[in-house]
């Protein structure tokens, strides 16, 4: 298969989808607005992690970040940065029910058009993983996790460094997948076991500063606000379109941003934590 058709249309599917997203500027904008009122210092979100280039991660614990399993996927970093600062790894977590996308899935969907297919597959995916550091984080906040599980029709803070453009015309070709930070907003209109999901809606029906995820966004975080604050309602994963795929050039309006139900792992995140914890308590008794 070629090289380039591959890489375009993981890309599309992944963001890569998203994540790892790519390398863009971050977040698709509403096309009658200027982009200046989108962009934010980093200092919004110090938990917010960097992968190499592209994609990434949110602290939730001192030494635990959460993160699209895409991301960790087609990445092996030793470390990511987090407030600015290199933070070494020290062990990966994937969910046992994530899925690499078949290779002939791809090949169909290149010559059909159509993502349908690839789109069912994607939903099936546990889209999951927790990276342990090296070290516990003590100077930045970590984001709580949200523990409800009525997401339907709540606003939602998207935050990333991906690729943007506006909802019009889509991001340019080959924009970078990582440049300023930026910010949108959008509202939850579907939820299903894994996922929540946005549509982005054109100026006439948006809320302010509506917006959607793009290429380079993968395992970003999807804010919602409660009384204590924002939290952790889910990671950017993937995008799913009506549009033919191989004229697929990028998020649009009508376009709908599926992202990792945080609700739905409370009890992976949690055991999988305690399971680690309890290991090395094990492990420095029998050293003594």
């Amino acid at each position: 298969m070629d090289v380039k058709k591959m890489k375009y249309v993981q890309e599309y599917i992944f963001l890569v989808l998203f994540s790892l997203s790519s390398t863009v500027s971050a977040i698709v904008i509403r096309d009658d607005i200027e982009d200046e009122n989108y962009q934010v210092p980093t200092s919004i979100l110090p938990a917010l992690a960097d992968f190499p280039g592209e994609g990434h991660g949110v602290l939730i614990f001192p030494q635990w970040v959460v993160t699209a399993a895409h991301v960790t996927c087609s990445k092996h970093p030793k470390e990511i940065n987090i407030n600015s600062r290199p933070r070494k790894i020290a062990s990966v977590f994937v969910h046992s029910g994530h899925k690499m996308l078949p290779e002939a899935l791809i090949k169909e969907a290149l010559a059909t058009g159509e993502g349908i297919k690839l789109q069912e597959f994607l939903a099936m995916s546990d889209d999951i993983a927790l990276i342990k550091l090296e070290e516990p984080i003590n100077d930045v906040e970590p984001i709580p996790l949200y523990r409800g599980n009525d997401e339907l029709g709540k606003t939602i803070q998207l935050i990333g460094k991906g690729s943007t453009g506006n909802g019009k015309e889509g991001p340019k070709p080959n924009s970078p997948h990582r440049t300023s930070l930026r910010r949108a907003f959008n509202v939850i209109s579907s939820v299903d076991m894994r996922w929540i999901s946005y549509t982005f809606d054109s100026p006439a029906s948006a809320v302010s500063l509506e917006g959607m995820a793009g290429n380079g966004d993968s395992g970003s975080p999807v804010l919602i606000e409660e009384e204590q604050g924002w939290q952790l309602a889910g990671l950017v994963a993937w995008v799913s379109s009506n549009r033919d795929l191989r004229a697929y050039h990028g998020e649009r309006y009508g376009d709908r941003g599926n992202n990792v139900r945080i609700s739905h792992y409370i009890d992976w995140i949690d055991s999988t934590i305690s399971a680690d914890e309890q290991e090395r308590s094990l492990e420095s008794t029998e050293d003594k």
